[in-house]
C-alpha cells in the first residue's frame, strides 16, 4: 500500500487538497485528514507537494501492433512500446487495425492487449479494421465480443476514405446489429468505431443508418472528426443527436483545414454540444500520410502516444480550467466503454494516475497500483525494450 498525500485532486471534478491511500490496484481511501495507519501495515508515504493529480488518461485509438503500410511493406510502422504509452499519461488503451487488416489481424491485436495487461496496463481491443467484412478470430463480430474478454467493440471501420471498402449501408447496419447485439449480452460496449476519412460524404452513411434502422446513435463512434472544418460541424450536429465522437491529437499545420485536438475541444465546449460526448485520442503508432489526387502517399508521420499529453498541456496554457477539459480525456471514454472502475480517482476505483507538473504536463504516471513513471522516468519498461537496453 501506498499514501499519496499532499494532491490537488481532480477527478475531473476538483477536490482540493486531498490525500489517497492506494493498494491491490484499487483507491482504498480518499480524505482532507492525513490517516494514522499502523507501522505494521508497511505503508509508504510519497508527499506530492500540492501537484495536481488527475485520473490517467484512458486513449480509445491506438494502433499497438502498429500501423502503416499505404506506402509499401517497408511502410509499416512497428508496434508500440510500453513505456511510450505511459510516458504520455495512458493508463489504458483501446487497441485497433487500420488499412493494414490483411496482414496485421485481430488474433495478434487481442495478444498484444493481453501482453499489455500483464505488464501492469490497462488494454482493450477492437476486432475488425477498415475493411468489409470486417476480419475477425472466431469468424464473426458478434461471436469475437462475446467470447473473447478483450474486446468491446468492431474498428476501425472506414468510411468517406479511398482506402476503405466503401461499405454500403446494409453492411454497415448488419455490422453494427452485431455489435450492438453482443454489447447487450455482454455489458460491453458493442459500439462501432469508425474511422472517418475527408471524403466529401462525410458522416452520410451514419445519418443514414439512424434515418433507416432502431439502431441508437449511441451504437456509432466516429474518430478523426477533426480532420476537416465540415467534417467537424457534422459531428457537433451528430453528438447532439447522441453520439459520442472522438477528436484525434494529430499535428494541424496551421494553414490546414483542420483543427488541432485543443482547437476543436475548445470550439466542442463553446457550441454547448453535450460536454459528456467527447473524447480525444492520440492515434499512437498510426501511419499519417498524406496523399496525392491519385491516393499515392507523397509524406507521412507516425501518431504518437504523448499526443493527448501534449493536447491537454496546450489547453491549460491556453488557459482552459482543468475541470473543464479533463472528463474528454478520461471519463468521457470510461462511460463510452462501459468501464466502471476506470476514469475516477474515488474509493473503488482502479489506482491509475497521473501527477502533473507546475506547467501541466506529465510527471509521475501511476496504473493498477504501480508507479510506471516517477519524476519523468520510466520505471517500468516492456520485456524487450529491457532486453535492448541491457
Amino acid at each position: 500500500m501506498e499514501l499519496l498525500i499532499n494532491a490537488e485532486l481532480y477527478d475531473p471534478e476538483p477536490r482540493g487538497r486531498s490525500h489517497l491511500l492506494v493498494g491491490g490496484e484499487r483507491v482504498l481511501w480518499v480524505g482532507t485528514e492525513i490517516p494514522e495507519l499502523p507501522s505494521s501495515l508497511g505503508v509508504s508515504i510519497y508527499d506530492l507537494e500540492g501537484l495536481r493529480v488527475i485520473p490517467g488518461f484512458i486513449d480509445c485509438h491506438v494502433h499497438l501492433t502498429g500501423g502503416g503500410g499505404e506506402a509499401g511493406m517497408h511502410s509499416r510502422v512497428p508496434p508500440v512500446e510500453l513505456s511510450r504509452i505511459t510516458a504520455g499519461g495512458v493508463t489504458t488503451v483501446v487497441g485497433v487495425l487500420g488499412t493494414d487488416d490483411t496482414v496485421r489481424s485481430p488474433a495478434e491485436l487481442v495478444a498484444s492487449s493481453r501482453g499489455l495487461i500483464a505488464q501492469g496496463l490497462s488494454a482493450y481491443c477492437y476486432t475488425g479494421g477498415y475493411h468489409v467484412p470486417p476480419v475477425t478470430v472466431t469468424g464473426s463480430v458478434r461471436h469475437d465480443i462475446v467470447h473473447i474478454d478483450v474486446i468491446v467493440g468492431v474498428g476501425e471501420l472506414a468510411i468517406s476514405d479511398h482506402r476503405s471498402s466503401q461499405p454500403t449501408l446494409d453492411e454497415l447496419l448488419r455490422i453494427a446489429g452485431d455489435a450492438h447485439v453482443a454489447g447487450l449480452m455482454t455489458g460491453k460496449a458493442g459500439i462501432v468505431h469508425l474511422h472517418v476519412g475527408s471524403g466529401r460524404r462525410g458522416l452520410e452513411l451514419v445519418w443514414r443508418a439512424l434515418k433507416e434502422s432502431e439502431l441508437p446513435p449511441s451504437v456509432f463512434n466516429p474518430t478523426h472528426v477533426n480532420r476537416t472544418r465540415a467534417l467537424f460541424d457534422e459531428a457537433l450536429e451528430l453528438a447532439q443527436r447522441g453520439s459520442v465522437v472522438d477528436i484525434t491529437a494529430f499535428p494541424v499545420d496551421p494553414d490546414e483545414d483542420a483543427w488541432s485536438a485543443p482547437q476543436a475541444l475548445t470550439r466542442y465546449l463553446e457550441s454547448g454540444a453535450p460536454p459528456a460526448r467527447v473524447t480525444i485520442s492520440s492515434d499512437g503508432g498510426g501511419c499519417l500520410p498524406v496523399f496525392d489526387a491519385d491516393g499515392r502517399v507523397t509524406q507521412m508521420n507516425v501518431g504518437r502516444p504523448s499526443a493527448m499529453a501534449e493536447a491537454l498541456k496546450e489547453l491549460l496554457a491556453c488557459g482552459q480550467p482543468l475541470e473543464r477539459i479533463l472528463s474528454a480525456f478520461t471519463t468521457n471514454q470510461a462511460s463510452l466503454l462501459l468501464l466502471p472502475h476506470k476514469g475516477r480517482l474515488r474509493v473503488g476505483s482502479d489506482a491509475d494516475l497521473v501527477v502533473l507538473d507546475e506547467a501541466g504536463g506529465v510527471r509521475d504516471v501511476m496504473a493498477r497500483g504501480r508507479w510506471h513513471v516517477r519524476e519523468d522516468r520510466s520505471m517500468i519498461r516492456g520485456t524487450f525494450e529491457r532486453i535492448e537496453a541491457s
